[in-house]
C-alpha cells in the first residue's frame, strides 16, 4: 500500500496537432512552445518533472515527461495547465509507471 506522502510516478505524453508540427510549427505555435518549456521548467525546477523533452520519433515527434507527484489528480493538473493544452495547440496522455532506477544526466 502507497503512504500518503509517498510519491508516485507518471509518463506524460504530449501529442502535437500534427505529425509535421516540429518542422513546420507558425510563429504563433513556437510562441506557445516557449510558453509550454517555461512552464515544464518551473515544474522541473520545482522537482515535480523528473525530465522532459522531445522524443523525435520518425512518424513525427512528440514530448515526453517523466512526473513525480503525489497523486493522478496532480498528474492530470499538469497536463491540464500547460499552455499549450490550455491554448488548445496539443493535447496529452498520462499513464501510472514504476521507476525502477533512475540516473542524473550528466
Amino acid at each position: 500500500m502507497i503512504s500518503q506522502m509517498e510519491k508516485q510516478y507518471f509518463f506524460f505524453k504530449l501529442i502535437p496537432p500534427r505529425p509535421s508540427f516540429a518542422q513546420d510549427a507558425n510563429a504563433e505555435e513556437r510562441a506557445i512552445m516557449k510558453q509550454h518549456s517555461d512552464y515544464c521548467g518551473e515544474h522541473f525546477r520545482a522537482g515535480r518533472v523528473l525530465l522532459y523533452g522531445p522524443v523525435l520519433a520518425q512518424e513525427g515527434a512528440f514530448g515526453i515527461g517523466i512526473l513525480e507527484v503525489e497523486n493522478e489528480a496532480q498528474a492530470r493538473g499538469f497536463g491540464e495547465n500547460d499552455p499549450s493544452v490550455l491554448a488548445g495547440l496539443n493535447r496529452f496522455e498520462i499513464a501510472p509507471m514504476r521507476v525502477s532506477a533512475a540516473r542524473a544526466k550528466s
